[in-house]
């Protein structure tokens, strides 16, 4: 993974001496609130329903043992104990004090860590693939072109006032597990002839108008594309709302003028600016991806790990729910569940950030990620490491075997902590996972994504789901909409909406009538949910909702 040079280490080191003078002048008075404002978000701190929050960024997701400890350092000493990993692989705090916040700023800095460009209308941070590296499907690992992106978009000046935030994802398979056609542009790394290049889209977004990303160049040659991606965020700054924030994301201006329009501005603009990058971008990629060689894969017998699938059906169960296929013959990437049932989804306590730091320290070659579904990941494991990962993982409540099932649940912070929420999204997140793991019901559903928001600016994914919640607010009671059909793959969809909402003691009666449903219609047991709906459609789900629920009602 990157290391800083000491271009990055004074960088970095500057920024937080500025803002501790800037927090230091809040304190005392000599900055209002709103003077303070616009300093404080562009180092990551946001004010909350309760409390400040502090929001790390993890680039792209990757991160190593030593980054993970000092992680879970700021939980302990700083905040109450635990961090919550988001949807665009960052980490947040809730509680932390103004005045402490330069310190676990600078504890950062000791790790190569920072909260730059974590918020604010500034391009945040570069997400990809958390499979990178490891996912048997890629093309190539994404993550030195995701961090070529981070380095050129850091203090950019031009780009330090957009006309909103802007978010950038980056994926080196067809099988897109970094969501590319929700963000305002989306990379795939794609081969053409032998020749690597760049499927560029533009234009996704979810929030108040979602919308799924459009291509705008198919195929853009390793060597243009960094002044090509400064080409469509230069046509945009000029191009987008100012007058409107509702209006102002990349995804409207697309709408607005229409691809073809976007694409005719965009070559002119890289016929500009392409002649202004003299080759130092490729240099620098080069020296990026010398740090992204693959580790020293070893060649063992996996027999403990055949054994214990043999005989051990916990350990099997969580094999089969929890693994994926590694590229390197005997090895497994492991998803770490950070969604126990009953628990709040993506929360981790200190001790088991350390859990996760030493098993990666010990067996997975250092390196640790954080996935957009807010779960945690050991890249690169040998097969015969398995059964002891798993049962350290059992002694701390981090082997759950639900990935990919009901109860792996994406869900925003809601009204517990966010003042911008009108609904709340973790308890209807616990009270799903809680249930149907009661009803013993999740292995026999099978994949199925559920994604929740307790506002309209969707931080929880819902539109992507494949049963969405979004939690409003109606006269002052919380009421929730229902979607369905969503999708954030390679054969991404927006949901549906089912029709009226329900209040906060009906929603799970509502899924459990939707669950029950789907059982009773799908084809075979193979069939998933998101499979059944486009096969069926709306009408058998609409009626379990709403005319079961009317004739309950009635009796």
């Amino acid at each position: 993974m990157y290391s800083y040079n000491e271009f990055d280490a004074a960088f970095v080191a500057e920024r937080n001496r500025q803002f501790r003078a800037q927090v230091e002048r809040r304190i005392d008075g000599s900055l209002t609130e709103d003077e303070f404002k616009p300093l404080r978000l562009m180092n990551g701190l946001y004010l909350q329903l309760h409390a400040y929050m502090l929001r790390v960024a993890i680039p792209y997701g990757t991160l190593n043992s030593r980054q993970m400890r000092q992680l879970a350092l700021l939980a302990e000493k700083w905040d109450k104990g635990y961090g919550h990993f988001t949807t665009r692989q960052n980490i947040q705090y809730n509680w932390p004090e103004l005045r402490d916040v330069p310190d676990m700023l600078d504890a950062l800095a000791e790790v190569e860590m920072h909260a730059i460009q974590t918020s604010g209308n500034t391009i945040r941070n570069v997400t990809a693939d958390h499979f990178a590296g490891a996912a048997a499907d890629e093309v190539t690992d994404p993550r030195p072109v995701a961090e070529l992106l981070r380095q050129w978009s850091t203090d950019h000046p031009e780009f330090q006032f957009l006309p909103r935030k802007f978010k950038i994802a980056v994926t080196g398979s067809e099988n897109d597990r970094a969501v590319i056609r929700a963000h305002d542009i989306g990379i795939q790394v794609v081969e053409r002839d032998g020749q690597i290049g760049y499927r560029i889209l533009v234009g996704g977004g979810l929030g108040r108008t979602p919308m799924i990303g459009k291509v705008l160049n198919d195929f853009v040659a390793q060597e243009d594309l960094l002044p090509y991606v400064e080409a469509v965020v230069s046509v945009w700054n000029l191009l987008g709302r100012r007058d409107n924030k509702y209006k102002a994301r990349i995804k409207i201006t697309v709408h607005e003028h229409g691809i073809d329009d976007i694409r005719a501005r965009v070559d002119a603009a890289y016929a500009r600016i392409r002649p202004s990058f003299g080759g130092l971008d490729l240099d620098l990629f080069e020296e990026i991806k010398s740090a992204f060689a693959a580790p020293a894969f070893s060649q063992k017998p996996t027999a403990l790990f055949d054994t214990a699938y043999q005989t051990d059906p916990i350990f099997r169960a969580w094999a089969d729910t929890n693994l994926a296929e590694h590229r390197a013959p005997g090895y497994a990437i492991v998803q770490i569940s950070l969604k126990a049932h009953g628990e709040t989804p993506g929360d981790a306590t200190a001790e088991q950030m350390r859990v996760m730091a030493d098993l990666a320290e010990r067996f997975g070659h250092d390196e640790l990620r954080i996935s957009h579904e807010q779960n945690v990941i050991l890249p690169h494991v040998h097969k015969s490491d398995l059964p002891e990962i798993h049962a350290t993982l059992k002694k701390h409540r981090l082997a759950t075997a639900n990935i990919g099932l009901i109860s792996d649940i994406i869900a925003c912070p809601g009204m517990d902590y966010c003042a911008l929420a009108t609904a709340r999204s973790i308890p209807v997140a616990q009270q799903i996972a809680t249930r149907f793991d009661e009803l013993k019901l999740e292995h026999e559903i099978g994949d199925l994504k559920i994604k929740i928001s307790g506002c309209i600016n969707a931080c929880g994914h819902h539109h992507v789901g494949h049963i969405g919640i979004l939690g409003l607010d109606r006269a002052g009671v919380e009421n929730y909409q229902i979607t369905l059909g969503g999708d954030g793959s390679e054969t991404a969809a927006l949901g549906e909406r089912t029709g009226p909402g329900f209040a906060y003691d009906e929603i799970i009666p509502a899924i459990e009538r939707l669950i029950a449903a789907y059982l009773q219609h799908r084809d075979s047991p193979e069939e998933n949910f998101l499979a059944a709906y486009r096969r069926l459609g709306m009408a058998p789900f609409k009626a379990a909702l709403y005319d079961e629920a009317q004739a309950y009602a009635a009796e």
